[in-house]
């Protein structure tokens, strides 16, 4: 039998040697200014951010805590502070069509003079209109067009008079109109007077009073279209009058945006609706204001102010190009909104009430979104993407989209938009975007994956510990002195469960920091010390370890069996590990193998009993396969054992746990009893070669604490992969109880190795006869087989082939 390799105390963690830390605390430490242990993720960003091209936007994908959000964030920022202003952006009035404001672009922060040089138009505009109105010259002016009208119906009224008196008829104007009154020898006639003439006079007077009435509609309309001939000189004149006030403003302010065409078209559109409508800047007369009714609608000069104002819709005071971090990416957040207001009942909206989204602020530069946020709400991952399709931004409301019944709304003018899209997500979502959704391929080309982990060496050690000094500094903490930070390194090799790797998930390094700050503060140290981060990692898992407690309180009363003294035969102490949210710990359980006569092969009761996870029940099948390879070659397998997790009720998944089923089945055919002392952990292939697993560190710490519960004897111990050997982090206790003697690590790479050390008897090697060595392992079980085989035989019911033919001796 092979002599048992036992691990280290040195081969269980990662050592940091100080000696590479060339200096005495971190005041002394150049401040970390790259992002650490991403190379690749970086250079996809970078490229990313370079190239101009449709379609390459960045999706950056990694765990929580990678720095994936603050790098975005910096490398951004750095791209953005060489590239010029965005725009800014306006919207106006549209004249001719209200419902359909118009977008104006102006260079960054002439957005905010043109509104002002507005307002103050707006303002001259009431201040001189008025004045040139109550002017001397425009009443005489006036009073020239009215006195014109009044002589021209004089003269119409007074030949009507006349023609009408030369016909025998009295005219009479009433307020309802004209009345004709018959005359008769020079007076007037009463109705009684005129019902006493006989038939053929008033017959007479009728058809004279009808030929007065064409003249007097005749007169009426020559009177009417005099009328509308003055208030239109009065309105040429008024429009005369308001463009020699306000033309010269106006064309100052053309004059001054001359450069940009469509600013021009609207300050062209606002001169001619200001003469149209120049009624708006008269003062109220007494009769409107004195009109009950007024109270309910807006004043002129309210009226006035609002329909020449200026919406500034997008305002870019810096100096580069806008980064924009939207946290709460709904529809109307990143496309805009138009909101309303309700006046007396009233629902109103105009284009003054039209709201910029995140996509209209990162216009021209760089907009920043969490992917699992955007897809959370609804609208939005559409209207984004539709946005990166069309390169222009309509606002709509989201109620016409998803409601049965179209409401009126503005429709403003859509915006050309140029932006870099950076989503914030984990491989998950990626994946499921770029497989589902045909769009996301196209508009997301760049994917840049954020690692979790790196390579331990002396330059990412460097690296580290700039981050540190970084995090120091930025969250204002004290100073760590050298053998502090050596322990910081030695966590982070813990995080990412391997000597040989760093984690680069910061937050938890950086959780580190502060709560040993924290208990630094608390002894009163000026300096954090290798004490203060052993005291945050310990209290740390003190606030999380409860349920680890209470499953450790079971072990020690007897409620979970577990043995870690003796043999037994057909037993063997199996490591699992939990998780209790991102805390996770070891937990020993018993796996017992049941061995009898019968074919039924492996009988896996967690799967029979619909408990066991795909991967496991993968793993106990493959048992099958290394029973057949090495004892069914001359003869068929005659066996029935039955697997199970004693004291397991809640489902178990994984296949680390099979090489240890399949050294409980040996133990069950060969009757050698199994070190209760020793646990297992470690998958098996078909070939009887034993793979790595997940969690080596928390199982060993696992099983040391029950043993540690129910009393160390020397000779307890962990049987774990070769391949994990790398893999192991171990706390200090368990470091001491191996160095001490008290504990041991064995790594082995094949069953017969672990069979060898859990039973203390050869596992055994197959001759040229195809025989295995008396007192073997191999030997026992074989012999074991042979015996099932013969009963079989002898009972006369050993089925030949797959038919179930009986084969009689």
């Amino acid at each position: 039998m092979a002599k048992m390799h036992e691990l280290l105390a040195k081969e269980l963690r990662f050592s940091c040697d100080e000696s590479i830390l060339d200096f005495d605390t971190t005041a002394a430490v150049p401040r970390l200014e790259v992002m650490v242990g991403q190379e690749r993720a970086v250079k996809a960003v970078e490229f990313g951010l370079f190239t101009k091209n449709h379609g390459y936007n960045i999706y950056i994908s990694g765990l929580v805590g990678t720095g994936k959000m603050t790098y975005a964030k910096s490398a951004v920022h750095k791209v953005a502070c060489g590239e010029a202003a965005a725009p800014d952006w306006c919207y106006v009035n549209n004249f001719e069509n209200p419902a359909q404001p118009i977008a104006l672009s102006l260079p960054a922060g002439f957005g905010s003079s043109f509104r002002q040089d507005v307002q103050a138009l707006v303002d001259d505009l009431k201040n001189n209109i008025p004045k040139v109105f109550s002017s001397d010259d425009y009443e005489q002016a006036k009073a020239a067009f009215m006195k014109r009208f009044q002589d021209s119906r004089s003269v119409i009224m007074d030949a009507f008079n006349k023609q009408s008196e030369d016909i025998g008829i009295l005219p009479q104007w009433t307020s309802t109109g004209f009345a004709g009154l018959p005359i008769q020898d020079g007076k007037p006639l009463t109705p009684e007077e005129f019902n006493l003439l006989d038939r053929e006079k008033r017959d007479e007077l009728e058809k004279k009073m009808l030929v007065v009435h064409d003249k007097a509609l005749e007169a009426i309309h020559q009177v009417q279209q005099l009328e509308r001939e003055t208030r239109e000189q009065i309105k040429g004149l008024d429009s005369k009058i308001g463009l020699f006030a306000v033309g010269h403003l106006i064309d100052d302010l053309i004059a001054k945006y001359q450069p940009y065409p469509k600013v021009v078209a609207y300050l062209d559109a606002v001169k001619h609706d200001v003469v149209k409508n120049i009624n708006d800047f008269k003062p109220a007369n007494q009769d409107e204001e004195n009109n009950p009714l007024m109270m309910f609608k807006k004043s002129t000069t309210e009226t006035v102010k609002e329909k020449y104002q200026v919406n500034l819709f997008v305002q870019n005071k810096e100096s580069t190009a806008p980064v924009v971090v939207e946290i709460n990416p709904t529809y109307y957040n990143l496309i805009g909104r138009v909101e309303y207001e309700a006046r007396m009942g009233v629902v109103n909206t105009d284009f003054s009430m039209i709201k910029a989204g995140a996509i209209h602020r990162a216009n021209g530069g760089y907009l920043i979104i969490n992917m699992k946020d955007i897809l959370m709400n609804m609208g939005a991952w559409e209207a984004l993407k539709r946005v990166l399709k069309t390169g222009k931004i309509s606002i709509e409301n989201l109620g016409e989209q998803y409601g049965s019944l179209a409401m009126a709304s503005l429709k403003p003018e859509p915006i050309p938009v140029n932006v870099k899209v950076i989503l914030i997500g984990n491989a998950q979502l990626y994946h499921m975007a770029f497989n589902y959704d045909e769009d996301f391929r196209k508009l997301f080309k760049v994917f840049a994956d954020f690692d979790t982990e790196m390579e331990n060496n002396p330059a990412n050690i460097r690296k580290m510990v700039g981050f540190v000094a970084a995090t120091v500094e930025k969250e204002k903490l004290k100073h760590f002195d050298r053998g502090a930070v050596a322990k910081v390194v030695e966590y982070a090799t813990r995080l990412s469960s391997s000597q040989t790797k760093l984690t680069t998930q910061f937050n938890d390094v950086v959780e580190l920091l502060c709560e040993a700050d924290t208990w630094a503060t608390v002894e009163g140290s000026s300096l954090v010390q290798v004490g203060h981060i052993k005291k945050a990692i310990e209290e740390k898992r003190f606030r999380y370890n409860k349920y680890e407690e209470k499953l450790q309180t079971m072990f020690a009363d007897g409620m979970l069996l577990v043995d870690t003294d003796g043999a037994k035969v057909g037993q063997v102490n199996g490591l699992a590990v939990l998780s209790v949210g991102e805390y996770m710990f070891g937990k020993p359980s018993r796996i017992t193998a049941n061995t009898y006569l019968g074919r039924s092969g492996v009988i896996n009761i967690e799967r029979e009993t619909k408990m066991s996870g795909t991967s496991h029940s993968k793993g106990v099948m493959i048992l099958s396969g290394y029973l057949g390879e090495k004892y069914a070659q001359r003869n068929p397998l005659t066996l029935t054992a039955s697997l199970t997790f004693e004291q397991m009720y809640d489902g178990v998944d994984g296949d680390s746990a099979s090489s240890t089923e399949l050294y409980a089945i040996l133990s069950s055919l060969a009757e050698a009893p199994i070190r209760q002392y020793i646990a297992v952990t470690g998958s098996v292939n078909q070939k009887g070669e034993v793979q790595p697993i997940g969690g080596a560190t928390q199982k060993i710490e696992g099983f040391f604490e029950v043993c540690k519960i129910k009393g160390l004897t020397g000779t307890q111990g962990v049987m774990i992969p070769h391949q994990n050997v790398n893999n192991l982090t171990l706390n200090d206790e368990v470091v001491e109880a191996v160095e001490q003697g008290k504990f041991h690590i064995y790594p082995v790479k094949t069953i017969d190795e672990g069979i060898e050390i859990l039973t203390g008897v050869a596992a055994g090697e197959i001759d040229a006869d195809g025989k295995y060595a008396a007192g073997t392992i191999h030997h026992l079980v074989s012999t074991k087989l042979e015996q099932y085989t013969n009963t079989l035989i002898e009972m006369g019911k050993f089925a030949d082939g797959e038919h179930g033919n009986t084969v009689k001796k």
